[in-house]
C-alpha cells in the first residue's frame, strides 16, 4: 500500500506542476496584448521627446524653410524677431498660436505626426507631408517609427499630378477685366517622360473667391482691401488654354524651368498643404503672383523671391524675379485665338480679305470663278482664315445648326487643301519679360506761361500709349499710382497730379474685329480755374471706337463724361460732357501722340485741350519726352513746354 500510496502522491504532484506551467502560460497569453500594448507607449514618448528637444537645440523653428512651410512674415524690425502666417485659414494650423509662433507649431507637428489618432486621412501625417518630409530630413528619424496612416486621398492626387518637371506661365495683358489688366502668372505641371502632351498636364492657380453677381467696381474695391478669400487650385491645363487663348483672346507665354524632380516634388508635397486652405487677397500685392514665387521659394530653398516685392507684386515683375533668379532661361509663345488669326490675314492680300468674310458666310464660294482662278497655296490661305475667322465669331455663342455646317464645309476643303497649305514661321510678338520696368522716375524741365519750374514724378505701374510698346499691347495704357510734384521758380513744392488709376485701350476695328475702345481716369490735377490753377477731384470715363489707316498707327475718337470736385464752382461737385481723339503712330525707336480733347460742364464752363508728345527711346529703361499742350478756357489761355527724362526699372 504505501509503495502505491507514494506512486499516487508522485503522479499527483508532477501534474500539478504541469499544470501550473500550463496555468502560467494561458495567463501571459491572456495579458499579452495589455503589454504589447503599453512598451510601444512609453519607446515613442521617449523618441518623441528626444526629437523635440533636437529640434529645440538645432532652432529648426527659427530654419527660414521652417517659416517658408508657415508662410511666416516678419513684422517690424525688433529683436527678437515677430512673425505672422498670411495664411489666414485656423485649420491650417495645429497650436492655438501657431500662426505667430513658429516653435508652438513645430512642437504640434511633432506630437501630432506621433500621435495615433485622429486616424486615416485626418492624420498629422496624411494633412502635412511637407512638413513631416522636411523633419524627417533634419532630424533623421523614419517612417516606421510613426503610426502607420495608408494617406489614400493623398496618394491619389498625387498619383494623378505625376509632376516632374514646372512651366511658369503668363497670360498676357487683359484690359476688359480688372483682375487681369496687368497680366497674370500661374505655373503648370508636367509629367515625366518624353511622350507627354498638355493634355495630362495640370495648372496651379491662385486666385480671388469672387461671387458671380460683383461688379467691376466692387471687385475693385474689396480686391484692393482684402475683401476677397484666396485659395489655390489645381485643375487641367487645356482648360486654362480655353480660357485664356480663346475666350479671352489672350498671349501666352511659357518659361520652362529648371526645377529638380526633388525639388519639384518639394513644391507639390506642400501644395497639398495648402488644399482648400485660405488666404486674405490683396490685388497689388498678397495677389496671384506673389503666391507663385512663395510656392518656388519651397520647391528651392535659398532662393529670395517674395523680399523685393514689399508694396506690389505685378505679375510681369515676378516673372522677371524667377528668370534673374536662374530658373529658367528659355521662353515658348502661345498666341491666342485672334492672334492666329491676324497672321493667317497677314499674308492674305489686302483686296482678297473681304472674302475671307464671304466664305466664312457662305463656304459654297470654293466653287466660284474667282476662287478657282488663284494658285492652291491662297486657295488654302483663304479656307483657312475663313475657318478660323468663323471659330472666332462663334466664341462664347451657343451652338448654331448653320455655322456649325459652314465649319464642317470649311475643314472639309482645307482637309483637301492641306499638302498645298504654307507652312509660314509663327510671327512672335516682343516677350513681356524683355520690355521695360513696370515703375518709372521722371524729371521734367517745364516752361508755362512764362514761368519756368521742375516736375518730379513717380509711376508705380505700368505704360503708357506713347512709351516703347515691345512687350506690350499697342494702344494699350495702363497707370496706376501716378504722382508727379512740381517745384515752381519761387522753390515752392506741390502736387500737381496723382492719377489713381488711368487706362486707356484702344484696340483698333475693322471689316473682322470691331471691340470698342474705351479709357478712365480718376484722381487729382490742376486746372486754371478763376484765373489760377487749383486742385481738382475728377472721375473720367469713355467710350468710342479707333481705327489704323497706316501701319503701327491708331486714330481714335472718344465719347467723354467727367464728374468733377471743385471748390469754386457755384456746385461743389459738376458734370461735364465732351470729346476725346487723337493719333498715336508708333515708329522703330520713337513714337508721336497726337489729342484733341475738350468737356462742358452742366454750369457752361467750357475747356478745350490740344496735345502733342513726342517719346524717344535711347535704351531700353530710358526715354525722353518732348511735349506741348494748349489749353483754352473761358477767360485765360495756357501754353506748357516740357522736356522730360524717364527711367524705368522693377522692384
Amino acid at each position: 500500500m504505501s509503495g502505491l500510496f507514494i506512486f499516487y502522491l508522485a503522479t499527483f504532484f508532477l501534474l500539478s506542476i504541469s499544470n501550473m506551467r500550463l496555468l502560467t502560460f494561458l495567463f501571459a497569453v491572456a495579458i499579452s496584448p495589455v503589454l504589447m500594448a503599453q512598451v510601444p507607449a512609453t519607446a515613442p514618448n521617449n523618441r518623441l521627446d528626444g526629437l523635440l528637444q533636437q529640434a529645440q537645440q538645432l532652432q529648426l523653428a527659427q530654419d527660414p524653410s521652417w517659416l517658408r512651410l508657415l508662410h511666416f512674415e516678419r513684422r517690424g524690425n525688433s529683436e527678437p524677431a515677430r512673425y505672422r502666417s498670411q495664411v489666414d485659414d485656423p485649420k491650417f494650423f495645429l497650436a492655438k498660436d501657431g500662426n505667430t509662433d513658429a516653435q508652438t507649431e513645430l512642437d504640434a507637428t511633432l506630437r501630432g505626426l506621433f500621435s495615433p489618432s485622429p486616424s486615416g486621412d485626418a492624420h498629422t501625417q496624411c494633412r502635412f507631408v511637407a512638413r513631416l518630409a522636411w523633419l524627417q530630413e533634419k532630424l533623421a528619424f523614419s517612417q516606421q517609427e510613426l503610426p502607420v496612416e495608408s494617406c489614400s486621398e493623398f496618394h491619389q492626387w498625387h498619383d494623378l499630378l505625376r509632376a516632374e518637371r514646372v512651366t511658369l506661365v503668363f497670360p498676357a495683358y487683359y484690359l476688359n477685366s480688372p483682375s487681369s489688366m496687368f497680366g497674370h502668372t500661374l505655373l503648370r505641371l508636367d509629367p515625366g517622360g518624353e511622350n507627354w502632351t498638355e493634355m495630362l498636364s495640370f495648372a496651379v492657380n491662385f486666385g480671388a473667391d469672387v461671387r458671380a453677381d460683383d461688379n467691376s467696381m466692387f471687385y475693385a474695391f474689396k480686391g484692393l482691401t482684402g475683401g476677397y478669400p484666396g485659395t489655390f487650385n489645381v485643375e487641367h491645363y487645356y482648360k486654362k488654354i480655353q480660357t485664356y487663348n480663346r475666350d479671352e483672346n489672350r498671349d501666352i507665354w511659357e518659361f520652362p524651368l529648371n526645377l529638380t524632380a526633388a525639388e519639384t516634388q518639394r513644391m507639390v508635397l506642400h501644395l497639398w498643404e495648402l488644399k482648400e486652405v485660405l488666404f486674405d487677397y490683396f490685388f497689388f500685392d498678397e495677389n496671384c503672383s506673389y503666391r507663385v514665387l512663395e510656392l518656388l521659394e519651397i520647391a528651392r530653398p535659398g532662393l529670395e523671391l517674395t523680399d523685393r516685392f514689399g508694396l506690389s507684386a505685378i505679375p510681369i515683375d515676378t516673372v522677371r524675379a524667377a528668370l534673374e533668379a536662374g530658373l529658367s532661361n528659355s521662353r515658348q509663345y502661345r498666341p491666342s485665338k485672334v492672334a492666329e488669326l491676324k497672321q493667317r490675314l497677314h499674308y492674305i492680300p489686302e483686296y482678297l480679305q473681304p472674302r475671307v468674310i464671304e466664305l466664312s458666310r457662305d463656304p459654297a464660294g470654293i466653287q466660284q470663278e474667282w476662287f478657282q482662278a488663284l494658285q492652291p497655296p491662297m486657295q488654302a490661305r483663304l479656307i483657312e482664315a475663313a475657318y478660323k475667322y468663323l471659330r472666332y465669331k462663334q466664341t462664347g455663342e451657343e451652338r448654331d445648326s448653320k455655322v456649325a455646317a459652314n465649319s464642317y464645309s470649311l475643314l472639309a476643303g482645307l482637309k483637301k487643301q492641306a499638302d498645298v497649305l504654307p507652312k509660314e514661321a509663327l510671327i512672335e510678338p516682343g516677350p513681356p519679360d524683355l520690355a521695360h520696368g513696370s515703375r518709372r522716375l521722371s524729371a521734367e524741365a517745364v516752361s508755362q506761361d512764362g514761368h519756368q519750374a521742375l516736375n518730379f514724378g513717380l509711376r508705380l505701374s505700368l505704360h503708357s500709349l506713347e512709351e516703347r510698346a515691345y512687350g506690350f499691347l499697342q494702344g494699350a495704357q495702363i497707370n496706376i499710382g501716378n504722382f508727379e510734384a512740381r517745384i515752381e521758380d519761387d522753390a515752392d513744392i506741390r502736387l500737381q497730379r496723382f492719377d489713381l488709376i488711368d487706362i486707356f485701350s484702344l484696340s483698333a476695328s475693322d471689316e473682322f474685329f470691331q471691340p470698342l475702345s474705351w479709357k478712365v481716369i480718376t484722381g487729382i490735377e490742376r486746372e486754371a480755374i478763376a484765373g489760377r490753377e487749383r486742385q481738382t477731384v475728377h472721375v473720367t470715363g469713355g467710350a468710342g471706337y479707333s481705327r489704323s489707316f497706316w501701319p503701327q498707327s491708331q486714330v481714335w475718337a472718344l465719347g467723354m463724361g467727367r464728374l468733377e470736385y471743385n471748390s469754386v464752382f457755384n456746385h461743389p461737385v459738376e458734370p461735364a460732357l465732351g470729346i476725346n481723339s487723337g493719333l498715336l503712330w508708333h515708329f522703330p525707336q520713337h513714337t508721336a501722340r497726337i489729342e484733341l480733347s475738350g468737356e462742358k460742364f452742366a454750369n457752361g464752363e467750357l475747356r478745350r485741350r490740344a496735345l502733342y508728345r513726342h517719346n524717344f527711346v535711347i535704351a531700353a529703361q530710358q526715354a525722353i519726352s518732348f511735349s506741348f499742350e494748349r489749353r483754352w478756357y473761358e477767360h485765360h489761355n495756357s501754353s506748357r513746354f516740357g522736356l522730360r527724362y524717364q527711367y524705368y526699372y522693377s522692384p
